[in-house]
């Protein structure tokens, strides 16, 4: 999501509060305590429908491909870590 803003254009401070901010203090703590059914069923249609939708296909891709990629010993794509670390957002997120 971070990367997808940052495309169309929006400022830092906007990023991290829709991306980081929305998700560390609101959404996690609130599926902490409730539980992740409990949000969905408390979503919009929209949102029902494509965490539903969606949430399947996730659970194979992990399942049937991260996970027994790193169980048969393919090596993580560090190129993938270092992008993330060096995200310019995290130094917005420091400001």
């Amino acid at each position: 999501q971070i990367d997808v803003l940052r495309e169309a254009g929006h400022c830092y401070s906007e990023i991290i509060n829709e991306s980081v901010i929305e998700a560390v203090d609101s959404l996690c703590p609130y599926m902490h305590y409730r539980g992740i059914a409990f949000m969905v069923d408390n979503c919009s249609f929209t949102a029902k429908t494509g965490s539903r939708k969606w949430a399947p296909r996730f659970d194979y891709i992990l399942d049937q491909l991260a996970y027994t990629a790193i169980d048969n010993g393919k090596p993580v794509d560090e190129t993938l870590i270092s992008n993330f670390e060096s995200n310019p957002v995290h130094g917005a997120i420091l400001e």
